[in-house]
Parts: structure tokens; C-alpha cells; sequence
């Protein structure tokens, strides 16, 4: 059995974003989705570095057996990289991207992630999503704290917990080899097609559309029909039988580069006409008219420009006249205002005090993971928060410097309990990332039947640190 790949690769700018910091690779050989970190510097050049690292993969010269040593060689060469972008321009300090492959070898797939990115297996008219993701909330799911149902609309959704960055500290990958299944459809995309598009739509897509190309663009287009809140990346690749495919229909053996490694990076959204599409065209259409207006035109407070105003003048009698109010009710007007401004003043802020008593947060004090409640930030001298919980954890005993990064910028939590376990989360990931070893799966044994035909990879600018086909 001789087995290939028929795919398609889309990246959106979505409705939201003002840059695309998602890129993704699609090959013969070599199936790729990196989520540049969006709030990090240089969300863009990290997918761009890593989506570089690689794409040299994409070709014959590697079997089963080695496939995972080089997925995680090329993983690692991608965080030479970032460390080297970042000493050369410490502006990008802090940029970090998710990393989702599958390197087919012959008749077997090697598969490597990190993050948030998913990846998904529609075999058989049922999609099952073989990764896991590496965030808060997952962690939530899996000791049962939340459903998972519960998990799609939590607030710290967003916060991953590893990922592929500019630090100290080396992350572990998750691991596995799976069978290239003639049929199998198999789904690589970032969280802005998985975070806004529910599952069995996912599912019911793949079912009803089988071309490749089209498929891609349905589920980016429901992606952005469904508010477009982040850049929207979808890798898309059937596995088929060579023997079964006609001559001259044999899938293409050229590489697709999209998102932020590509030159088309800069592409507006390709949303089709709805609700979404057209608030977000109305809004950067005034953003637009903003921007172009001569400053001059801003000078309004010519009276000759302002539309006349109907005044009623009464003739003016003796001072005597003047007098038809009280005078103890002429002077008290201004007190109430005065009174009234100052007694909502303080309703204010009692009411504003209570809110904050009611945010919860964890972060870095003097070296210590604490919990503190209130707001991270300070009103003149006086601080809006109060250390509430000390863990008795120092930031040096997490291992991961992402996860020092988080901690040092705050994580909101939506109670004390929810920080509790954000906290007992930081310590188990910083505990395995000790003590777990790399896991490296066994591939089973299966006759190994060479690739049909030539691949020719994409240039690699190694000065931008972006590919191109």
C-alpha cells in the first residue's frame, strides 16, 4: 500500500486582529499550524521562526523510526532561533507560539504539539481530537473540576500553560506515532477556528464537503461568521491510496506557506458578507475616515461653522424684577449639586470597592507566588489589592520561564478557589517539567513503502525568519 496526502491550508486575519501572528505549512510529507502568542511581542516572527525550523522536514529522506527525533530536533532548532532573534532585538523578548506537525514517514504519521493548537482525526464518519491542549482550563476538565462543556466558555481559556518560546527552560512536547489510513481525514488548526466553531459543526463539515479546498475555506468562513476574535489557521489533509487514484489526479506535490510566514501575510480578511463581516468593515471604514481627515477639518469651534442656535431675549426691567425667586432658594441650588455630585462620589466608590473585593488574582510578590484580591494596579500611593494567600512557592521553583512570565504579568481568576487551583496547577506543571522524562512512543511495526514522488520545499529566508513558497 502506497499512501499520500491531498491537502489545502487557509489563514485569516480574522475580524478582530490587526496583524495575522497565526502561520501554517502544508506538504506531502509535512503538515504544520504554529499560533503566535497574541499580547506577547513578535507573535508573527515566533510562528514565522518556527513554521522555518520545520519546513525543512518536508521531504523523503526520513523514516518511522526517526520521524519524532527530528520533529523535536526541529523543535529545538526553532528555540535556538528565537533565542538568538531575541539577543539581537530584545524588543521581541517574550514571544512565544504554539506548535502542532505531523510528519508523514511512508505509511506512518509522527506527530508532535504544543499548546492550544488541536488536532483532530475524522476517520469513519466520526472526529475525535487526538491532542490534548496545554492550558488551565484543561486542567480543570481533567481533575474534574469543570466540563468540558464548562471549559468552552471559561475566562482563563486563554491561558496556555506551554509553550514554544524565548526561554531558559526547555518544555516537553507531547509524542505519538498513528497510522496513515487510507479515508482518514485528518484537521490541524489554531484556536481561532476550534475556539468559536463547536465541534460537531467541525464534524458535520467534514463529513458533507470532500474537497480539500473547499473544505478549508467553509470552516474558515464559519470561523469568521461566528465573530472572527482571532486569526483563523486550518491545515486540512486526506490520506489516499495511490493505487486507487487515476492517472494524472495524484494529489499536488507543491508546499502551501500561509499566515504570518508568507508573503501574503498581509491579505485583509476574506470574510464573506455577514452580520460579523460587515460590523467589522463598517468599523475599520470609519477608522479609515478618521485617519485620512485633514487635522484643519478637527478645528469646529468657528462659530461661522456651527448651525444657529434660536435664542429668546426678554426685555430686562428693574433689578427689582430680577427677584421674583427667593433668595435662600436662588443661593441653596448650588449646595444640593454639590451635596448630590458628592454623595454619588462615595457611592461609587463603596460600590466600586465592593467589586474589587470580589476579583481575585495570582502573581509575583518579593519572589513568592501569592494570591491577591482586588486590582493589580495602584491609586496614587495606595495599592487596590491585598495579598489574601502565600503559596510558599518562590517563582525560581517553576520551571518553566513561560510560566514565570505569566505569573509576573498576573493571571485573573474568577474566585479564590479558581486561583487556589491555578496555583496547584503552576506547581504540578513546574513539577513534571523536572521530573518527565521525554516520552517517546514505540512506532508498531509496519512495512515501510517508499514516497511516490519528489518534493521540493520552500525557500527559507533565514534573515526574516519567513517561508515562502
Amino acid at each position: 500500500m502506497t499512501v499520500a496526502l491531498r491537502y489545502a491550508a487557509r489563514s485569516d486575519v480574522g475580524l478582530v486582529r490587526t496583524n495575522n501572528q497565526d502561520s501554517a505549512y502544508a506538504g506531502p510529507h509535512l503538515l504544520m499550524v504554529a499560533d503566535g502568542m497574541g499580547g506577547h511581542a513578535g507573535g508573527d516572527v515566533a510562528s514565522s521562526v518556527a513554521v522555518a525550523a520545520f519546513a525543512p522536514l518536508d521531504g523523503e529522506s526520513h523514516g518511522p523510526d526517526d520521524a519524532l527525533d527530528q520533529l523535536e530536533a526541529a523543535l529545538e532548532s526553532a528555540r535556538d532561533d528565537l533565542l538568538a532573534r531575541v539577543d539581537a532585538d530584545p524588543d521581541l523578548a517574550g514571544m512565544g507560539t504554539t506548535v502542532i506537525a505531523i510528519l508523514r514517514a511512508g505509511n506512518k504519521l509522527a506527530m508532535v504539539h504544543l499548546g492550544d493548537s488541536r488536532g483532530y482525526l475524522f476517520r469513519d464518519g466520526v472526529l475525535t481530537q487526538v491532542t490534548t491542549d496545554h492550558t488551565f482550563v484543561q486542567h480543570l476538565v481533567d481533575i474534574g473540576r469543570i466540563t468540558p462543556e464548562e471549559a468552552e466558555h471559561h475566562p482563563q481559556r486563554s491561558v496556555v500553560m506551554r509553550v514554544l518560546g524565548d526561554f531558559d527552560a526547555e518544555v516537553t512536547p507531547d509524542l505519538s506515532v498513528r497510522e496513515a489510513r487510507p479515508g482518514d481525514r485528518w484537521l490541524l488548526c489554531s484556536d481561532g477556528l476550534s475556539g468559536f466553531v463547536s465541534a460537531d459543526t467541525i464534524e458535520e463539515t467534514l463529513r458533507t464537503i470532500a474537497d480539500v479546498d473547499a473544505c478549508a475555506d467553509r470552516l474558515v468562513q464559519l470561523a469568521l461568521r461566528a465573530g472572527g476574535g482571532d486569526n483563523v489557521t486550518v491545515v486540512l489533509a486526506d490520506v489516499i491510496e495511490l493505487d486507487d487514484v487515476a492517472d494524472g489526479a495524484g494529489p499536488t506535490t507543491a508546499a502551501t506557506v500561509v499566515g504570518a510566514a508568507a508573503t501574503t501575510r498581509n491579505n485583509p480578511t476574506s470574510a464573506a458578507d455577514g452580520p460579523a463581516a460587515r460590523a467589522a468593515s463598517l468599523t475599520q471604514s470609519a477608522a479609515r475616515q478618521k485617519t485620512s481627515q485633514d487635522p484643519a477639518d478637527d478645528e469646529d469651534d468657528d462659530p461661522a461653522d456651527l448651525p444657529a442656535v434660536p435664542v429668546t431675549v426678554s426685555a430686562v426691567g428693574d433689578e427689582d424684577e430680577d427677584d421674583d425667586e427667593p433668595v435662600g432658594r436662588r443661593r441653596l441650588r448650588p449646595g444640593l449639586v454639590w451635596t448630590f455630585a458628592g454623595l454619588l462620589t462615595a457611592a461609587v466608590l463603596v460600590l466600586g470597592y465592593l467589586w474589587t473585593q470580589t476579583q481575585y488574582y495570582v502573581a509575583d510578590q518579593d519572589g513568592e507566588v501569592v494570591i491577591l484580591r482586588g486590582l493589580p494596579q495602584t491609586l496614587g500611593p495606595v495599592a487596590l489589592s491585598t495579598v489574601v494567600e502565600r503559596s510558599g512557592t518562590s517563582m525560581d521553583d517553576l520551571g518553566s520561564a513561560y510560566l514565570r512570565g505569566r505569573v509576573e504579568q498576573t493571571i485573573h481568576a474568577t474566585s479564590l478557589e479558581d486561583a487556589r487551583d491555578l496555583v496547584r496547577m503552576l506547581e504540578q506543571d513546574a513539577e513534571e517539567q523536572a521530573d518527565e522524562p521525554t516520552r517517546t512512543p514505540t512506532p508498531t511495526a509496519t512495512p515501510l513503502l517508499p514516497a511516490p514522488q519528489p518534493t521540493t520545499a520552500p525557500a527559507v529566508d533565514p534573515a526574516a525568519g519567513v517561508t515562502s513558497p
